[in-house]
């Protein structure tokens, strides 16, 4: 039976306060980089859970989903080990929370907040073309429900 391919999902938020947007500052493979809190989709969770779970590791602050800007299919190859992966990525707006004491996930130096013309200014810096994609989508005011996304129960359990 031939290998059946499979793209890697992801998730992202995007936080806007006061005009500045919510980063994360990471080490990669590609050097350190610039995203939103973001990252994979794990075994029984839903999408919602899944950036709820990934801003709180990544940024330390608590997440609200309010909307889902956009999805998004893109290939990744690596410069630097030649590896391919093609990714799908579920961005959502929302607001931050409480922030927490707590460490940061491994590879996270720190959170910062930048205007969208200070991302624009250092692109070359970000982890992917879709950084400032998502935000510039999210200001043109693109938004769908979230009662778009429909988890079945039997994601949840492993039985």
């Amino acid at each position: 039976m031939p290998r059946i391919w499979k793209p890697s999902v992801t998730v992202a938020a995007i936080v806007e306060r006061d005009g500045l947007f919510l980063l994360i500052e990471e080490e990669t493979s590609e050097g350190i980089k610039l995203n939103q809190p973001a990252g994979h989709l794990d075994p029984f969770e839903s999408l919602e859970q899944a950036v709820i779970r990934e801003t709180l590791e990544e940024a330390a602050y608590d997440f609200i989903p309010t909307a889902l800007v956009a999805m998004y299919m893109s290939r990744y190859r690596s410069q630097r080990t030649g590896e391919d992966v093609t990714y799908l990525r579920f961005t959502f707006c929302g607001t931050a929370g409480a922030q927490h004491d707590r460490p940061l996930d491994e590879g996270i130096l720190r959170t910062l907040w930048m205007t969208r013309d200070e991302m624009a200014a250092c692109q070359d810096r970000h982890r992917s073309p879709l950084v400032l994609q998502c935000v510039d989508e999210y200001l043109e005011g693109r938004r769908a429900p979230l009662s778009l996304l429909h988890t079945h129960a039997s994601v949840f359990n492993d039985g």
